[in-house]
């Protein structure tokens, strides 16, 4: 019988989607691949606009994963609160073989001690608070770190999932998954602070900040003050 390679979504409330189903959507076609969506119980959870996901595993029944993925969003700091969840996440740590994250997950995963040391990705508006964890933060797409593999904001997701497919299977599966998933993108530019103009940067800032942006940065880094 083949052996199957578990992945592990972490779900949790106001999670951004994209985060977790951009890699999903390429690791689900990587030869024995077994994903695995886990939370608290198997209730439902809403995502941070409003779509309703359902676990397929728990805490409690989930086995042991190969590689745990933690997703970032809106409700990254509840987590980073939350004893059990991050407990969960170091136990599964000690047999996994891959710890990585998109987006803001980079900091729950610090939160739970597992990035420390380590060079790790982030969203461009929250990498800075990686530090205060003690982890490297770094300004690139996808961060890989010894058996730590981190991805920027949201769409990094995608290429973060095909680095996966070719560090286990090679060049030549990722882009047939590439190709099949027809993932040619071509972007407006400005897609990070550094290349964005300049009055498109005050603008998505200032929307961040309708949105919370500044509260939630204020709650993380009192958090790390606290450790």
């Amino acid at each position: 019988m083949t052996e199957t390679f578990d992945i592990g979504f972490l779900l949790y409330p106001e999670l951004t989607q994209l985060d977790m189903t951009g890699p999903a959507q390429v690791l689900a076609r990587m030869p024995d691949a077994k994903l695995n969506f886990v939370w608290k119980t198997r209730d439902p959870i809403h995502d941070d606009c409003g779509l309703t996901f359902v676990p397929t595993a728990t805490f409690e029944d989930c086995p042991q994963l190969d590689m745990i993925c933690v997703p970032g969003g809106y409700g990254t700091a509840a987590v980073m609160h939350d004893d059990v969840a991050l407990e969960w996440l170091r136990k599964q740590a000690e047999g996994a073989q891959f710890i990585t994250s998109v987006c803001t997950g980079s900091l729950i995963l610090a939160a739970a001690g597992l990035m420390t040391g380590y060079r790790a990705g982030c969203h461009w508006a929250w990498r800075d608070l990686l530090s205060g964890f003690g982890a490297i933060p770094v300004a690139e797409r996808v961060v890989e770190d010894r058996n730590r593999i981190s991805g920027g904001g949201v769409t990094a997701g995608i290429d973060f999932g095909f680095r996966i497919v070719e560090k286990l299977h090679g060049r030549d599966i990722a882009e047939m998954i590439q190709l099949a998933l027809e993932y040619d993108p071509a972007p407006l530019g400005g897609g990070t602070p550094e290349t964005a103009r300049k009055p498109i940067l005050e603008m998505t800032r200032a929307a961040m900040t309708a949105r919370g942006f500044d509260l939630r940065r204020t709650e993380i880094s009192s958090l790390a003050s606290t450790r």
